[in-house]
Protein backbone atom coordinates (compact mmCIF):
# COMPACT_ATOMS: atom_id res chain seq x y z
CA UNK A 1 0.00 0.00 0.00
CA UNK A 2 1.42 3.56 -1.29
CA UNK A 3 0.77 6.08 1.93
CA UNK A 4 1.32 9.68 1.92
CA UNK A 5 1.60 11.24 5.19
CA UNK A 6 1.52 15.21 5.86
CA UNK A 7 2.23 16.53 9.29
CA UNK A 8 -0.51 19.37 10.32
CA UNK A 9 1.35 19.83 13.49
CA UNK A 10 4.30 18.89 15.19
CA UNK A 11 4.49 21.08 18.51
CA UNK A 12 3.98 19.78 21.89
CA UNK A 13 0.24 20.12 24.05
CA UNK A 14 1.23 24.05 23.99
CA UNK A 15 2.63 24.70 20.60
CA UNK A 16 5.17 26.63 19.69
CA UNK A 17 5.79 29.48 20.14
CA UNK A 18 4.21 29.00 23.35
CA UNK A 19 2.11 32.37 24.64
CA UNK A 20 4.16 34.83 26.32
CA UNK A 21 7.06 33.21 25.72
CA UNK A 22 10.41 35.59 23.83
CA UNK A 23 12.85 32.91 23.59
CA UNK A 24 14.95 31.91 20.66
CA UNK A 25 12.80 29.31 19.22
CA UNK A 26 9.65 31.43 20.07
CA UNK A 27 10.44 34.48 18.79
CA UNK A 28 11.98 32.38 15.60
CA UNK A 29 11.46 34.11 12.16
CA UNK A 30 11.71 30.40 10.38
CA UNK A 31 8.49 29.07 9.56
CA UNK A 32 9.18 25.69 10.49
CA UNK A 33 10.01 26.62 14.05
CA UNK A 34 5.59 27.66 14.07
CA UNK A 35 4.11 24.73 15.22
CA UNK A 36 0.58 23.55 15.89
CA UNK A 37 -0.30 20.75 18.10
CA UNK A 38 1.13 17.36 16.73
CA UNK A 39 -1.64 15.93 14.17
CA UNK A 40 -0.89 14.34 10.55
CA UNK A 41 -2.47 13.47 7.30
CA UNK A 42 -2.76 10.27 5.55
CA UNK A 43 -3.57 9.94 2.11
CA UNK A 44 -3.55 5.52 1.20
CA UNK A 45 -5.88 3.73 -0.90
CA UNK A 46 -8.15 6.85 -1.84
CA UNK A 47 -8.62 7.38 1.38
CA UNK A 48 -7.74 10.57 3.14
CA UNK A 49 -7.34 9.68 7.11
CA UNK A 50 -6.63 12.25 10.46
CA UNK A 51 -4.92 11.18 12.71
CA UNK A 52 -6.01 13.26 16.17
CA UNK A 53 -8.02 16.60 16.37
CA UNK A 54 -6.46 18.45 18.58
CA UNK A 55 -7.64 22.80 19.35
CA UNK A 56 -6.09 23.66 16.01
CA UNK A 57 -7.93 21.01 14.06
CA UNK A 58 -9.63 24.35 12.51
CA UNK A 59 -6.47 25.92 11.19
CA UNK A 60 -5.02 22.75 10.37
CA UNK A 61 -7.82 21.69 7.97
CA UNK A 62 -7.91 25.38 6.68
CA UNK A 63 -4.34 25.67 5.97
CA UNK A 64 -4.49 21.92 4.18
CA UNK A 65 -7.14 22.82 2.20
CA UNK A 66 -9.26 19.83 3.43
CA UNK A 67 -12.77 19.45 2.47
CA UNK A 68 -13.49 15.54 3.54
CA UNK A 69 -12.01 13.36 5.71
CA UNK A 70 -13.11 9.41 5.47
CA UNK A 71 -11.61 8.90 9.31
CA UNK A 72 -10.46 10.09 12.31
CA UNK A 73 -7.89 8.15 14.48
CA UNK A 74 -7.49 9.05 17.57
CA UNK A 75 -3.88 8.08 19.53
CA UNK A 76 -5.44 8.86 22.85
CA UNK A 77 -8.17 11.35 24.66
CA UNK A 78 -6.03 14.06 25.90
CA UNK A 79 -7.03 17.66 25.06
CA UNK A 80 -4.46 18.85 22.41
CA UNK A 81 -5.01 15.10 20.93
CA UNK A 82 -9.35 15.60 21.09
CA UNK A 83 -9.84 19.44 21.55
CA UNK A 84 -10.96 20.34 18.15
CA UNK A 85 -13.61 17.65 17.68
CA UNK A 86 -16.49 20.24 17.40
CA UNK A 87 -14.96 21.83 14.53
CA UNK A 88 -16.18 18.89 12.45
CA UNK A 89 -19.45 20.65 12.22
CA UNK A 90 -18.03 22.27 9.23
CA UNK A 91 -17.50 18.88 7.48
CA UNK A 92 -20.58 17.61 8.25
CA UNK A 93 -22.14 20.65 6.71
CA UNK A 94 -20.29 21.53 3.27
CA UNK A 95 -19.30 17.41 2.77
CA UNK A 96 -23.20 16.76 3.90
CA UNK A 97 -21.23 13.58 6.09
CA UNK A 98 -20.85 12.41 9.64
CA UNK A 99 -17.75 11.92 10.47
CA UNK A 100 -15.83 8.27 11.15
CA UNK A 101 -13.90 8.29 14.28
CA UNK A 102 -11.70 4.94 15.30
CA UNK A 103 -10.67 5.37 18.79
CA UNK A 104 -10.48 3.14 21.58
CA UNK A 105 -13.02 2.65 24.29
CA UNK A 106 -11.47 4.35 26.72
CA UNK A 107 -11.59 7.42 24.52
CA UNK A 108 -15.07 7.27 23.27
CA UNK A 109 -15.79 7.48 27.30
CA UNK A 110 -13.68 10.88 27.27
CA UNK A 111 -15.58 12.03 24.11
CA UNK A 112 -18.92 11.31 25.36
CA UNK A 113 -18.52 12.95 28.87
CA UNK A 114 -16.61 16.24 27.03
CA UNK A 115 -19.18 16.28 24.31
CA UNK A 116 -21.77 15.24 25.98
CA UNK A 117 -24.68 17.73 24.41
CA UNK A 118 -23.62 15.85 20.68
CA UNK A 119 -25.11 12.62 22.01
CA UNK A 120 -28.01 14.05 23.71
CA UNK A 121 -31.56 13.25 23.27
CA UNK A 122 -32.66 15.28 21.82
CA UNK A 123 -29.96 16.34 20.18
CA UNK A 124 -28.88 19.92 20.34
CA UNK A 125 -29.30 21.38 16.78
CA UNK A 126 -26.24 21.90 14.94
CA UNK A 127 -23.84 19.57 16.91
CA UNK A 128 -21.28 17.74 15.45
CA UNK A 129 -22.31 13.95 13.65
CA UNK A 130 -19.98 11.40 14.64
CA UNK A 131 -19.95 7.29 13.63
CA UNK A 132 -17.59 6.05 16.39
CA UNK A 133 -15.85 2.57 15.73
CA UNK A 134 -13.93 0.88 18.53
CA UNK A 135 -10.50 -0.21 17.95
CA UNK A 136 -7.92 -2.45 20.11
CA UNK A 137 -4.45 -3.92 19.50
CA UNK A 138 -5.36 -5.53 16.34
CA UNK A 139 -5.43 -4.65 12.99
CA UNK A 140 -8.81 -2.63 11.39
CA UNK A 141 -10.19 -1.18 8.37
CA UNK A 142 -11.12 1.78 7.59
CA UNK A 143 -13.28 2.04 5.38
CA UNK A 144 -14.47 5.17 2.75
CA UNK A 145 -16.99 7.53 4.17
CA UNK A 146 -19.52 7.17 0.96
CA UNK A 147 -22.59 6.60 3.34
CA UNK A 148 -26.02 8.16 3.80
CA UNK A 149 -25.93 11.98 2.80
CA UNK A 150 -26.47 14.69 5.55
CA UNK A 151 -29.56 16.99 5.16
CA UNK A 152 -29.53 20.45 7.09
CA UNK A 153 -32.50 21.42 8.76
CA UNK A 154 -32.53 25.05 10.58
CA UNK A 155 -33.20 25.03 13.53
CA UNK A 156 -33.59 21.74 13.91
CA UNK A 157 -30.78 20.03 12.89
CA UNK A 158 -29.24 17.18 10.52
CA UNK A 159 -30.97 14.32 9.01
CA UNK A 160 -30.29 11.64 7.30
CA UNK A 161 -31.18 12.12 3.64
CA UNK A 162 -31.56 9.29 1.03
CA UNK A 163 -28.96 8.24 -1.09
CA UNK A 164 -28.37 10.46 -4.17
CA UNK A 165 -27.36 8.32 -6.87
CA UNK A 166 -25.36 4.90 -6.60
CA UNK A 167 -23.14 4.41 -3.88
CA UNK A 168 -19.15 3.33 -4.94
CA UNK A 169 -18.20 0.16 -3.86
CA UNK A 170 -15.90 0.82 -0.99
CA UNK A 171 -12.57 1.60 -0.57
CA UNK A 172 -10.85 0.23 2.67
CA UNK A 173 -7.27 0.74 4.02
CA UNK A 174 -6.01 -1.76 6.64
CA UNK A 175 -4.23 -0.02 9.64
CA UNK A 176 -1.70 -1.33 11.89
CA UNK A 177 -2.28 0.09 15.34
CA UNK A 178 0.90 -0.01 17.69
CA UNK A 179 0.73 0.27 21.50
CA UNK A 180 2.85 2.29 23.59
CA UNK A 181 2.28 4.11 26.71
CA UNK A 182 2.03 7.92 27.76
CA UNK A 183 3.29 7.35 31.56
CA UNK A 184 0.59 4.58 32.45
CA UNK A 185 -1.72 5.48 29.51
CA UNK A 186 -1.96 3.27 27.00
CA UNK A 187 -2.35 5.15 23.21
CA UNK A 188 -2.09 4.36 19.95
CA UNK A 189 0.08 4.94 17.35
CA UNK A 190 -0.90 3.61 13.59
CA UNK A 191 1.56 2.07 10.39
CA UNK A 192 0.21 2.73 7.15
CA UNK A 193 2.21 0.67 4.17
CA UNK A 194 5.92 1.90 4.77
CA UNK A 195 4.92 4.95 7.42
CA UNK A 196 4.66 5.08 10.94
CA UNK A 197 3.98 7.68 13.21
CA UNK A 198 4.05 7.27 16.80
CA UNK A 199 3.67 10.22 19.42
CA UNK A 200 2.77 10.24 22.84
CA UNK A 201 4.85 7.66 24.19
CA UNK A 202 7.21 7.22 26.68
CA UNK A 203 7.29 3.53 26.24
CA UNK A 204 7.00 0.62 23.58
CA UNK A 205 6.87 -2.74 24.34
CA UNK A 206 9.06 -5.48 23.25
CA UNK A 207 6.15 -7.39 21.65
CA UNK A 208 5.76 -4.25 19.10
CA UNK A 209 9.42 -3.73 17.51
CA UNK A 210 7.90 -6.53 15.13
CA UNK A 211 5.25 -4.30 13.28
CA UNK A 212 7.84 -1.95 12.39
CA UNK A 213 9.87 -3.35 10.70
CA UNK A 214 10.60 -2.84 7.05
CA UNK A 215 9.77 0.95 6.91
CA UNK A 216 10.36 3.73 5.09
CA UNK A 217 9.62 6.55 7.42
CA UNK A 218 8.90 6.34 11.05
CA UNK A 219 7.57 9.26 13.37
CA UNK A 220 8.46 8.97 17.15
CA UNK A 221 8.11 11.68 19.59
CA UNK A 222 10.28 13.60 22.23
CA UNK A 223 10.04 16.60 23.85
CA UNK A 224 13.43 17.68 25.00
CA UNK A 225 17.50 16.50 26.19
CA UNK A 226 15.57 15.60 29.75
CA UNK A 227 14.35 12.08 30.64
CA UNK A 228 10.31 12.97 30.60
CA UNK A 229 7.28 10.99 32.80
CA UNK A 230 5.30 10.85 29.03
CA UNK A 231 7.58 11.25 26.39
CA UNK A 232 10.29 9.88 25.01
CA UNK A 233 13.65 11.99 25.71
CA UNK A 234 15.96 12.65 22.70
CA UNK A 235 18.49 10.00 23.52
CA UNK A 236 15.18 7.40 23.95
CA UNK A 237 14.12 8.45 20.64
CA UNK A 238 17.74 8.32 18.97
CA UNK A 239 18.02 4.68 20.37
CA UNK A 240 14.47 3.67 18.95
CA UNK A 241 15.58 5.32 15.48
CA UNK A 242 18.81 3.25 16.14
CA UNK A 243 16.74 0.11 17.23
CA UNK A 244 14.31 0.38 14.28
CA UNK A 245 16.05 1.26 11.39
CA UNK A 246 13.88 2.89 9.59
CA UNK A 247 15.38 4.47 6.09
CA UNK A 248 14.27 8.23 7.68
CA UNK A 249 13.00 8.99 11.03
CA UNK A 250 11.42 12.19 11.64
CA UNK A 251 10.64 13.84 15.17
CA UNK A 252 7.66 15.00 16.02
CA UNK A 253 5.70 16.81 19.13
CA UNK A 254 8.51 18.85 19.54
CA UNK A 255 9.33 21.97 22.43
CA UNK A 256 10.67 25.52 22.49
CA UNK A 257 13.30 23.47 24.62
CA UNK A 258 14.87 22.82 21.40
CA UNK A 259 17.36 24.49 19.14
CA UNK A 260 15.99 26.55 16.25
CA UNK A 261 14.67 23.61 13.59
CA UNK A 262 18.35 24.14 11.62
CA UNK A 263 20.44 24.66 14.46
CA UNK A 264 18.58 21.33 15.56
CA UNK A 265 18.44 19.66 12.27
CA UNK A 266 22.54 20.05 12.54
CA UNK A 267 22.58 19.12 15.82
CA UNK A 268 21.18 15.63 14.98
CA UNK A 269 23.57 14.91 12.07
CA UNK A 270 26.26 14.97 14.30
CA UNK A 271 24.81 13.16 17.06
CA UNK A 272 23.90 10.63 14.48
CA UNK A 273 26.72 10.63 13.60
CA UNK A 274 28.82 9.86 16.56
CA UNK A 275 26.41 6.87 17.27
CA UNK A 276 26.27 4.94 14.40
CA UNK A 277 22.47 5.66 13.55
CA UNK A 278 22.45 4.91 9.78
CA UNK A 279 18.14 5.92 9.72
CA UNK A 280 18.38 9.54 8.74
CA UNK A 281 17.15 11.54 11.44
CA UNK A 282 15.94 14.42 11.39
CA UNK A 283 12.92 17.24 13.16
CA UNK A 284 9.57 16.98 11.45
CA UNK A 285 7.86 20.48 10.71
CA UNK A 286 3.98 21.44 10.09
CA UNK A 287 3.62 20.79 5.92
CA UNK A 288 6.13 18.29 5.62
CA UNK A 289 5.08 15.50 3.28
CA UNK A 290 6.60 11.73 3.44
CA UNK A 291 5.73 9.68 0.34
Amino acid sequence: MNAKLTFLGTGTSQGVPIIGCRCAVCTSADERDKRFRSSALVEAGGLTILIDAGPDFRSQMLRAGVGHLDAILLTHNHKDHTGGLDDVRSLNYIDRKAVEIYCEPKVEETIRREYAYAFATPKYPGSPEWNIHRIGDEPFEVVSNDGYYLEWVHDVGYRYHPEEGPVPPPRRVTVIPIRGFHDTMPVLGFRFGDIAYLTDMSALPEEEFKKLQGLKHLTLNTVGYKKHHSHFSLDEALELARRIGAEHTWLTHLSHTFPPHAAFSEDLRALCAERGITSDVRPAYDGLVLE
